[in-house]
């Protein structure tokens, strides 16, 4: 398997990249109790579960499974309560252990409550979604939505491993695949030109899985390097949110239901690239290049929408900071940079 350390201090974990490898996840915990709570959704836990609770089993752990429904709504306040009441009814102790095996949704939700839960008990990620192994299951973002808007609950919280599975996504249906496709190529756009060219030239699914641990490689690795810079989102990390901030606007707009996470972060890249690129920011054919790439991997660029009705959900994202709004733009694909300015900029 291939490893890269993130460097946190008394925060710091493995993240551990391979195919094939699922049914070995018991061999690399390291709980010093003798109980794992697992979480997982109603799409993933028919698929993997067994094969995770095995591996765990026959290294003497004593497993629960809580599975829930699968899907962005799940994601919510409500949801924490019966996770809190299973756990006491499991006799879940601080020495123990909490997995989560699932998407985003999943990681998020089982993240937040393992930082909350007796004031925080260890946790470990088995990201399932291309999404959640690039993106979400790194860096310790922890977090559920309101009906205000998306992530407005949580935490910093880092996991203790992150276990990522690339052959696990040969059963991702193409919706999914679709959506983490969003976040891949963000990376290319923030900080990596060569990501992007290599996307670029993959003209298939199959295509794109011949390279698939390459690829979760390269965008760990990046996240790990802004995570080790900026571990509180103060900073360089807010680059990892370029195509986000109008993202999670449209998604609220749509009350969740109208677009996924990553067709609206999709639409998001375009549309900020295409502001800046008309008041000179970034170099012209940015947006354009952007726009092909996502609609070569079947992402949507644009939406009937009004920029005017989200213009209240964007007031309500995590980059305000006081009156300012840190907007991510690019200089160029592979060059990205924050601006501080307003809501306004998204009328521009």
């Amino acid at each position: 398997m291939k490893k890269l350390r993130v460097d946190l201090g008394e925060n710091s974990y493995d993240i551990l990249i391979g195919s094939k490898t699922l049914h070995t996840v018991g061999d690399y915990l390291t709980s010093k109790g003798g109980k794992v709570f697992i979480l997982s959704d109603t799409n993933v836990a028919p698929i993997f579960a067994n094969t995770v609770t095995d591996s765990l089993i026959a290294k003497g752990y004593d497993c629960k499974l809580m599975v829930l429904p699968a899907g962005e709504p799940t994601k919510s306040i409500d949801s924490i309560v019966p996770i809190y009441s299973s756990m006491l009814e499991f006799n879940l102790t601080r020495k123990d252990l909490v997995v989560t095996l699932g998407g985003g949704v999943i990681g998020d939700l089982g993240g937040f409550v393992a930082s909350t839960y007796l004031r925080g008990v260890d946790f470990v990620q088995i990201p399932t979604s291309l999404l959640a192994q690039v993106d979400s299951s790194v860096g310790g973002k922890v977090a559920v939505d309101l009906p205000e808007g998306k992530n407005l609950v949580g935490s910093f919280y880092q996991p203790k491993l992150v276990f990522i599975d690339t052959d696990v996504l040969e059963d991702l249906p193409d919706a999914y695949y679709i959506d983490g496709m969003a976040e891949v190529i963000k990376y290319g756009c923030i900080k990596d030109e060569k990501l992007f060219s290599l996307l670029e030239s993959i003209n298939s699914r199959e295509e794109f899985m011949k390279r698939v641990e390459d690829i979760v490689y390269i965008c760990c690795d990046i996240k790990r390097k802004v995570v080790e810079a900026d571990e509180r989102d103060n900073g360089e990390r807010m680059l990892l949110n370029f195509g986000h901030t109008y993202g999670h606007a449209i998604e609220k707009y749509y009350r969740f239901t109208g677009y996924s996470h990553g067709q609206a972060v999709a639409i998001g890249m375009v549309f900020i690239t295409a502001i800046s690129e008309r008041l000179g920011q970034t170099e012209k054919g940015t947006a354009q290049r952007i726009a092909s790439i996502l609609r070569k991997y079947g992402l949507p660029t644009d939406d009937k929408v009004a920029p005017e009705e989200v213009i209240s959900a964007i007031l309500n994202d995590k980059k305000n900071f006081g009156k300012k709004l840190h907007v991510v733009l690019l200089k160029k694909i592979g060059e990205s940079f924050t601006y501080p300015t307003d809501a306004q900029y998204f009328l521009k």
